[in-house]
């Protein structure tokens, strides 16, 4: 049964900002070990539990109140300094394909032996990996000792993961620490953390005489057709053949960027009778999804929009061929490594002021998750592995990432925006917006890419109008709330 529901969930899953939407559960602390723990290990250097029996106990035997052994805590762990003389040889699935590619896990690795050389760490880069990890999760020890946590309910974080400490503990140290959270303890630590807004070529702006970025929906269209009017470029590439662009990132934009509101997506939306009506004012949903109508309809998006081509997009935007794209800012480095012009690469605020202000929201990318069943020495290993890749390796900087670590340098700037955080559901409605998706269909940040390929078919074909689409989501909305019981509030 728990394999039948993870695979369930992964139909669902997907690899973008939208899973920073995910919330956490429960608030309240338990009795999990502080960094300071006075269980744990007098000395690091030589094992990962110097309690642990010579019998070779797996972890359960040795669990605390945390569910790590004896102790172990992200805080506990002092880079340079504890385990150095601890062997181990961990294991690490990831989805970040390129980077296995391109050498640069290679030299991760090579660095992090440096500091730690009798810690061995194979990796593994997994293409199809929001499918692959869920079903390598319930096999135990058998997948490894660190994994990128993959689309699983909130409540099965015990059964597969330790904790790095509470939620309190952690924020002490990361951002987003209560991304994957369960009964006030921290599951998971990102890798790399992502903005929402839109890259642009500033090249292009200034070739197309654009001198201030826009600010609104009217702002923004003007600005697409002066770099259709004054360019050879693609004002607006939608990289709609690529489906996961689609859904998975105009979706990011719901809640506070739209709205000001950090309590509307994950606590008012589901409850609202109206969620897609036209505010008058250029904010919300309505006003998100009517950009990408109103640039199709009004032919500032390419020619063609089945033909278009992640991969290929990457060179047009760094050579001046396309102006914008609507992706997080996970994307920059790779815009910026794809031809000689990485420099022309900008990342400007998503077009939407809420009263004259603009807000991004931020949050981390896919999180390290540590195995339960790992051996103690593994799991010490691996939380050493974990916090060396978060504060010294550099890789969410080399990836142009919102900060993860409080502490390692940053490079990443984002001005006139307010950074914000979607508040998490109250507990007791946790799932309602997981019902609510699989009830209506539409599929807010869950895989719903098909609702937003439809809005370019019908702005490109003129088979609907915006409002008619909006109206069709409205109804789904309210049959969902009305099959769910959902209380509507508004």
């Amino acid at each position: 049964m728990k394999l039948k529901r993870l695979m369930a969930l992964g139909m669902a899953a997907i690899m973008t900002l939208s899973l920073t939407a995910c919330g956490g559960k429960s608030d309240t602390p338990s009795n999990s070990s502080s960094a300071t723990d006075n269980n744990a290990s007098a000395d690091k250097n030589t094992t990962a539990d110097n309690n642990a029996s010579a019998d070779n106990s797996t972890p359960a035997d040795n669990v605390g109140d945390t569910g790590t052994t004896s102790g172990l805590t992200y805080g506990s762990v002092t880079l340079g300094e504890d385990y150095t003389d601890l062997t181990a040889s961990i294991k690490f699935i990831h989805h970040k394909t390129d980077r296995e590619q391109d050498g640069s896990m290679a030299k991760y690795i090579e660095a992090f032996n440096q500091d730690y050389p009798n810690i061995s760490v194979e990796t593994e880069g997994i293409t199809d990996y929001a499918q692959t990890a869920l079903l390598r999760l319930p096999t135990g020890a058998a997948w490894g000792d660190v994994m990128f946590i993959p689309s699983i309910d909130m409540v099965q974080l015990p059964d597969y993961f330790i904790p790095y400490g509470t939620v309190e503990e952690m924020t002490e140290y990361i951002n987003f620490a209560d991304q994957w959270k369960f009964e006030g303890n921290c599951y998971g630590v990102g890798y790399m953390g992502n903005a929402q807004g839109i890259l642009y070529n500033k090249k292009v702006f200034a070739d197309a005489g654009v001198t201030e970025l826009p600010k609104t929906p009217t702002e923004f269209i003007a600005t697409l057709q002066q770099i259709k009017d004054n360019t050879d470029a693609i004002p607006l590439y939608t990289n709609y053949a690529a489906g996961w662009t689609m859904g998975g990132q105009w979706d990011a934009y719901l809640g506070a960027i739209t709205t000001g509101d950090t309590t509307w997506l994950n606590q008012k939306f589901a409850h609202s009778a109206e969620p897609f009506k036209d505010n008058g004012d250029e904010t919300g949903a309505y006003a998100l999804y009517k950009i990408l109508y109103d640039a199709v309809a009004n032919g500032l998006t390419e020619d063609d929009y089945t033909t278009t081509d992640w991969e290929g997009c990457k060179g047009m935007i760094n050579r001046g061929e396309i102006g914008t794209m609507v992706l997080g800012s996970w994307a920059i480095a790779q815009m910026k490594e794809a031809d000689a012009n990485g420099s022309d690469i900008g990342y400007m605020p998503f077009p939407i002021s809420v009263n004259g202000k603009q807000y991004a929201t931020a949050g981390p990318d896919y999180c390290f998750g540590i195995n339960k069943e790992s051996s103690a020495d593994n799991q010490a290993a691996a939380m050493v592995f974990v916090k060396w890749m978060v504060e010294k390796s550099g890789w969410c900087d080399n990836e142009g990432g919102y900060p993860i670590s409080k502490t390692a340098p940053t490079s990443f700037v984002f001005d006139g925006v307010e950074v914000v955080n979607n508040e998490s559901a109250p507990d007791d409605e946790a799932d309602l917006m997981n019902q609510m998706n699989a009830e209506c269909e539409l599929n807010f940040n869950n895989g719903g890419d098909r609702k937003v390929q439809e809005i370019v078919e019908a702005a490109a074909t003129g088979s609907m109008t915006y409002d008619e689409i909006m109206a069709n989501w409205t109804e789904l909305w309210n049959d969902a709330q009305s099959s769910l019981g959902v209380d509507v509030t508004e």
